[in-house]
């Protein structure tokens, strides 16, 4: 059973019955059935082995079920769904998105806003789920990150390793009210989703460029200066004396086909 519950990010899935009940669900933006970016294949990362799901390694279990998954309250029937997942089984879908644990115990929420590009390489990031199938972001933490000799807009943003600085790009092919960064597009670089205003560290940011846009599925995107922003899913990651860094290394990059333009990082 799949229920809806209200926390502090606003109503969002949870287990609604058996062992789990009441832990938290989440999805990643690289999955997109028939591909998917959380697998059951084991990677080694920092010298240590890891699987995104499946497995004695996992980090993010799959909810799995042995019959048809079943709505609670808050819940619509007919989004939900099953898909048989190799080294999975059969996991649940809402909305066609494949659901996910993180936590060891009910009503905890630590795994949203997790950014996973290359350590581990699951190359998206993870959200709770509205009851309306959607991605159910928090309010976002814009900051300012040093690429080389150029301060970039940046998001703070939750890893493995903590809280991690990640550059964001803006599209020169959007407008400051239209996202066509869609489909595809939108896997390989994420928009940078909020729930309300974000908050911003370091005096180099003007609150007044910062603003949101509604994208075509309802989220709602952060833009700076009138430039929807966007993660890069592929971004490099260094890691020197213990310290993880992103290199901004979506910077001139195109947008795959059949959306047009060129991604670049943002200036503050």
């Amino acid at each position: 059973m799949v229920s809806a519950s209200s926390a502090a990010f606003g109503k969002m899935l949870v287990v609604g019955n058996g062992t789990y009940a009441g832990y938290t669900l989440y999805i990643i933006t690289s999955d997109r059935p028939p591909t998917y970016g959380c697998t059951a294949k084991t990677v080694t990362v920092v010298g240590m082995p890891i699987a995104c799901t499946g497995g004695p390694t996992t980090e993010w279990p799959a909810l799995t079920t042995t019959g048809p998954p079943v709505a609670g309250s808050g819940v619509r029937q007919r989004l939900l769904g099953t898909v048989e997942r190799a080294g999975i089984g059969e996991q649940v879908t809402y909305a066609g998105h494949p659901l996910y644990l993180f936590e060891m115990s009910p009503f905890m929420i630590t795994g949203e806003g997790f950014d996973e590009p290359g350590l581990p390489p699951w190359h998206g990031l993870w959200y709770l789920v509205t009851p309306t199938g959607r991605a159910l972001a928090w309010p976002g933490m814009l900051t300012t990150l040093q690429i080389g000799k150029k301060s970039v807009v940046a998001e703070l943003m939750e890893t493995l390793a903590g809280w991690q600085v990640f550059p964001l790009y803006s599209h020169n092919g959007d407008s400051a009210s239209k996202s066509t960064c869609t489909g595809q597009c939108g896997v390989i670089w994420p928009p940078a989703l909020s729930s309300g205003a974000p908050g911003l560290v370091g005096s180099s940011l003007s609150s007044s460029k910062v603003g949101k846009m509604t994208r075509s599925d309802g989220t709602v995107q952060l833009t700076y200066d009138g430039k929807p922003l966007y993660f890069y899913s592929a971004e490099d990651i260094t890691v020197q004396a213990g310290k993880f860094a992103a290199t901004g290394s979506g910077q001139g990059r195109k947008a795959p086909t059949p959306a047009k333009g060129t991604f670049s990082l943002v200036k503050p």
